[in-house]
């Protein structure tokens, strides 16, 4: 039986005083529980108050220096020298911490995960060293920002540098059980860039380039080919097995799968997408092809990885040469969606056959469009 007492932090079980305190949150890290019960040996009142006092007041002096220690030195923009870091921190350095990070979180990725996070780390280290997590501070973490500002980079590619740095740190102080605060956590950001919007390619271009493509008759023109009548992303096209064309059906079509080697960008990106135009002709050129690999694009995927850098590299150069310095390879995307828009397709219907995110609960209900709707649709868009 447990009698509770008036007396702060006491309580009697089966006639002998205990001392219980809960730990408070900021120091929480530091300890098993939530709380802390120590049998006091005494069933004298007056002795267990007195304990109970002595305790408590260590405690909050133990509790105390923790505190101290994670403080920011007073007026420390007024010191000739920045103070030097905590020598007691147990956190891991930056570098470290990247190396748990692609310990636990790179099982089953690719090599590209592996080295952006490895490059945005590296950024991080060469303008402000390679320190322990909880030396980094909010200035530190703006100062990085404007430094990325000024390397020319996109609000939005410094906002995915940042996320992923967050995260490298979080798992670190989940993974040590480390009480800091992540510097790079609520760094301002500006809400406004100046974006270069990426161009649909005209309808005139598509077939100028569509007869080249027949033209050139090789694989990176089949790649192009492909992807001008169908939507895909290129890494979409150039990641595929050669099994996941198939013609020998009433509809042809692309089964769009994950592979991995190829990740796909969103749920909706798995797909079916019926062949028509150029990507008919494209797709039944790749077959013919390339006997001696299962890949549709051997030049560009492996099993460890597709090279969608080094495609999109040598297609832009070859569309910049042939119509415009505007115009990449992702505007036949762009397009794909003006042409799918202009005869009225309905808007889920464009979003199942590029792949694109739902932009209702609705859409995710049930198994989608049928095949045999797809292309009808799509035949309409027959250049």
């Amino acid at each position: 039986m447990v009698d509770h007492l008036n007396v702060s932090y006491l309580y009697k079980k089966r006639g002998v005083f205990y001392f219980s305190k809960r730990v408070p949150c900021d120091v929480r890290s530091y300890y098993k529980s939530d709380r802390i019960v120590i049998c006091l040996r005494t069933k004298s009142n007056a002795s267990a108050v007195r304990a109970s006092k002595s305790l408590y007041q260590r405690l909050d002096d133990y509790w105390t220096s923790i505190r101290l220690t994670k403080t920011q030195v007073p007026a420390e923009h007024m010191l000739v020298n920045k103070p030097l870091v905590n020598s007691n921190s147990n956190a891991p350095l930056l570098s470290k911490a990247l190396s748990t990070y692609v310990r636990l979180k790179g099982e089953g990725k690719n090599k590209i995960f592996v080295r952006t996070s490895n490059r945005r780390i590296k950024y991080v280290i060469e303008l402000l060293g390679d320190l322990r997590i909880d030396a980094y501070s909010s200035k530190d973490a703006s100062k990085f920002r404007d430094y990325l500002l000024d390397r020319g980079l996109l609000i939005s590619s410094i906002k995915r540098i940042f996320s992923s740095i967050r995260s490298i740190i979080n798992l670190s102080i989940s993974e040590e059980g480390i009480s800091c605060i992540n510097a790079f956590s609520k760094t301002y950001m500006p809400d406004k860039e100046n974006v270069e919007i990426r161009k649909p390619i005209p309808t005139k271009d598509i077939k100028h380039i569509q007869s080249l493509c027949r033209e050139y008759d090789d694989d990176l023109r089949w790649v192009i080919a492909l992807l001008s009548d169908s939507g895909m992303r290129l890494g979409e096209g150039v990641g595929l097995l050669k099994s996941d064309i198939n013609l020998n059906c009433e509809i042809p079509h692309i089964n769009l799968i994950a592979h991995p080697w190829r990740r796909l960008k969103t749920k909706g990106s798995k797909r079916y997408i019926p062949l028509i135009g150029e990507s008919l002709w494209a797709s039944k050129r790749i077959l013919e092809h390339n006997k001696d690999s299962f890949f549709a694009f051997p030049r560009y995927t492996s099993l460890q990885e597709c090279n969608t850098n080094s495609a999109s590299a040598a297609l832009n150069k070859w569309l910049k040469e042939k119509l415009s310095d505007e115009y990449v390879i992702h505007g036949f995307r762009h397009s794909f969606r003006d042409r799918l828009r202009a005869v009225e397709c309905p808007s889920d219907i464009i979003d199942q056959l590029g792949g694109w995110s739902f932009k209702s609960i609705g859409q995710g209900y049930g198994k989608g469009y049928t095949l045999g709707l797809l292309a009808k649709w799509l035949e309409k868009v027959k250049l």
